[in-house]
């Protein structure tokens, strides 16, 4: 997945207008214009489309994690250079402050079931020997159940029970 549909899905999913997508951004210590959030969030095949870089990318996950969970007392995150996958996810997962149960039962809400040791090897360090790249139908399914638990109506929500 590219970052920009990334970004895209996460503004949808939370309902982020430009001011509070800017504030998110700023949270994490980066100033953007709305002409560049703007730029980002169209489609691709749009004449006036910017690739989100991995550091822009890295800046508002770790101002969501901010956003979310409070500024840190001592030094703030410094957005990685190269981001992947299994990054993206550990910061969505810190961000919202998911325990690894809640983030199987988001994957099950699109329909994808995956064990808890699976799960924990996309959260290992590249070096460790049951290290495993987080592929893209992951984070996929993992950003659709997001929108499914977060965007659904308050009627549709009872029927989502945790375990």
């Amino acid at each position: 997945m590219n970052n920009n549909d990334i970004l895209r899905r996460i503004r949808y999913t939370f309902n982020f207008a430009d001011d509070k997508m800017m504030d998110v951004f700023r949270q994490a210590g980066h100033r953007i214009t709305r002409e560049q959030i703007s730029d980002w969030l169209k489609k691709d095949d749009d004449p006036a489309f910017k690739n989100c870089g991995d550091t822009q990318m890295a800046a508002f996950l770790n101002g969501l994690i901010n956003e979310k969970r409070g500024r840190r007392e001592e030094s703030p995150a410094k957005p990685e250079k190269r981001l992947n996958n299994n990054i993206i996810l550990r910061k969505l997962k810190i961000a919202l402050s998911l325990r690894d149960q809640d983030v199987l039962n988001i994957l099950a809400l699109a329909d994808l079931s995956m064990s808890k040791h699976e799960l924990s090897a996309l959260f290992r360090k590249p070096d460790h020997k049951n290290y495993r790249n987080c592929k893209d139908q992951i984070l996929r399914n993992f950003l659709r159940g997001l929108q499914i638990k977060f965007r659904t109506e308050p009627q549709q929500e009872k029927k989502f029970e945790w375990k």
